[in-house]
């Protein structure tokens, strides 16, 4: 494909992006550098309010891969995408009233603290390692993704692109730390609203309506949303997506250091809840923005496929061509698309690496040195961030291997943050669990789902349950492009059509249903856990919701934890039980800093108070 080049507006356009990024981190730095504490810089002070945060969250999450993958996924497999909008509800009631309750109330920075208090430090320090290394791989995908773009519709170099990505996340996050990275968040989330807007207009527009949009895609079959196959091995159907879908993102959301990190930087519980039901609006925006591009973009395309015809070498380079053929008289436009996508980029990037350079001092750093002053701990902060810039930067060169965005991104996430989730619920739900429950489980969890990813990515699903929906290159130009014909493999074993063929959505489900089962065997095995010995802050006794209607067997569930509200009001009042070991630094109880915390229960709002 012969890239097409930018006007002088669209440099301007999307030079403007950079800018005002880079701005907002020089904002913070000069307004915030007389409150040059680690605390400041890493959860804002625990003082943010829900709006911003919502933004920064849907901004984080709805990356480049959503901007560029998503339509592409629609335009080749039809909207059945549009499913996910169930799963993200259920994502986002599951984490705002299981997990975030636990997190919010335990006054953690990181959330690899509380398996610490729950379990042991090698728990912790096992679920740290894995999360560096799932976001350093995942923040890879997300920057490589809008260089490929821009590689495409502008001839830019393509590491050129990657590496001024790179600079720019790296500097406004190391210079203005979380404050900087939700407030610029927010500034490119509308960003993304307005560039996919322009799409939306401009390409109804050329197709004749929204109407003839509807009519093509219903004839080319892109509108047959609701397939109730249960086959796991089908990419995408209900099943796969609701239920797949919501394992996968409860991984990406209950538990990643990156949402919770924002989530408790809000001032009460009660806003920090607020932040997530309206990112659920964000995030449902987004999606029907995504599924509409992609049936647009195939009614435009429905005659002449440009990635069958060879015009294009990938599916992910759809969204960017489509993008010049329709702005293709409108100089400053495309440069907004580019803009649209690398603010998915740019905060999905600053997020990973906030949230990164959060655990790592926190769970390794602090661990190491617990006596560093306030003034050193800011500059090791700034130090991390600018060292996994660099690392996350790095990583795009691998993720150029990993074929589809959307694919690639949700499989390594799946991979690792299905296992993750295991972890934390068995911490959380089940309290009779002990820690080497939990740790086997937690390998048990990885295991499973990285053999089952890495034998898909060895052995690929047969066509029959990967193919796309049928695409027609009638009225294409005839070009010079030969199709080659993908050659079949010799000696492909029997487990590559079951085991292997599993949909990538369910990789998630693989690693925490196992991590489960593995850790309550193990407990059980190797003398479970006594409830009298764990905090009742740490769990979050779900049986009250199905035993409401017995206090019998509502304390049988407990498992001895003592839930009762006397006990645990009298904790959340004095810290009585917490206080004890604090000397100890997290070997026993909470910190010091985080029995302040504790106290700052709000009795009139049921809600809880971040106190600076």
């Amino acid at each position: 494909m012969e890239a097409k080049s930018f006007a002088v507006w669209d440099y301007v356009v999307f030079a403007a992006l950079f800018v005002i990024s880079s701005g907002i981190g020089v904002f913070f730095a000069i307004k915030e550098r007389k409150k040059a504490t680690s605390r400041e810089f890493l959860v804002g002070g625990r003082q943010m309010s829900f709006g911003p945060v919502a933004l920064s969250l849907t901004a984080s999450f709805m990356s480049a891969v959503t901007v560029l993958g998503a339509p592409s996924e629609v335009y080749r497999f039809g909207a059945s995408f549009v499913l996910f909008f169930i799963s993200y509800a259920f994502v986002i009631v599951l984490t705002s009233e299981l997990f975030l309750p636990v997190f919010y109330r335990s006054g953690i920075t990181s959330t690899y603290e509380y398996l610490q208090l729950r379990f042991n430090k090698p728990v912790r320090f096992a679920a740290t390692v894995i999360y560096i290394v799932q976001t350093i791989l995942y923040t890879g995908v997300v920057v490589y993704a809008p260089a490929l773009a821009l590689n495409q519709v502008t001839g830019f170099d393509l590491w050129g692109s990657v590496f001024a990505t790179g600079i720019v996340c790296t500097f406004y996050c190391t210079l203005g730390g979380l404050k900087a990275v939700v407030w610029t968040d927010a500034f490119q989330m509308v960003v993304m609203i307005v560039g996919f807007l322009t799409v939306l207009i401009q390409g109804s527009a050329h197709a004749g309506g929204l109407h003839n949009v509807i009519e093509h895609s219903t004839n080319g079959s892109r509108l047959n949303i609701f397939d109730f196959d249960v086959d796991p091995l089908r990419r995408h159907t209900f099943w796969t997506i609701s239920v797949g879908g919501t394992f996968t993102w409860l991984g990406i959301y209950g538990v990643n250091q990156s949402t919770i990190q924002r989530c408790i930087s809000c001032k009460t519980e009660k806003h920090a809840k607020l932040a997530l039901y309206f990112n659920l609006l964000g995030l449902w925006i987004i999606l029907v923005c995504a599924v509409f591009s992609g049936l647009i973009m195939y009614s435009h395309f429905r005659d002449c496929d440009p990635w069958t015809s060879g015009i294009i070498s990938a599916p992910d380079q759809l969204m960017p061509y489509f993008v010049m053929e329709i702005f293709s008289t409108m100089p400053g436009l495309p440069g907004l698309f580019v803009a649209c996508a690398f603010s998915g980029t740019l905060s999905t990037v600053a997020a990973s690496i906030n949230a990164l350079a959060t655990v790592t001092f926190e769970d390794f750093v602090k661990s190491c040195f617990p006596h560093l002053s306030d003034k050193m701990s800011t500059w090791i902060s700034k130090g991390l961030c600018l060292l996994f810039g660099v690392m996350c930067t790095s990583m795009a060169v691998a993720a150029s291997l990993m074929g589809g965005v959307v694919q690639a991104a949700l499989s390594i996430h799946g991979m690792c943050g299905g296992p993750m989730l295991g972890l934390f619920s068995l911490g959380i739900v089940f309290p009779f669990v002990n820690w080497k429950g939990a740790l086997g489980g937690l390998l048990t969890g990885i295991t499973l789902s990285f053999w089952v990813a890495i034998g898909a990515f060895v052995y690929p699903a047969p066509d029959s349950k990967t193919w796309p929906l049928p695409l027609s290159t009638e009225h294409c130009v005839p070009s010079n492009v030969t199709m080659s014909v993908p050659t079949v493999l010799p000696g492909r074993p029997a487990i590559a059509d079951t085991w292997y063929s599993l949909s990538y959505l369910y990789y998630s489900a693989v690693g925490c249903l196992g991590c489960i089962a593995a850790g309550i065997i193990i407990s059980f095995i190797t003398g479970h856990q006594s409830g009298k010995d764990i905090q009742p802050l740490l769990i979050r006794p779900v049986c009250n919701l199905v035993c409401f209607w017995s206090e019998k067997y509502k304390r049988l569930c407990w498992c001895g934890v003592q839930h009762d509200s006397g006990t645990e009001q009298e904790n959340l009042e004095n810290g009585s039980s917490w206080k004890q070991g604090a000397e100890s630094v997290l070997q026993n109880g909470l910190k010091q800093e985080n029995l302040v915390h504790i106290s700052g229960h709000d009795l009139k709002d049921s809600s809880y108070n971040n106190l600076a």
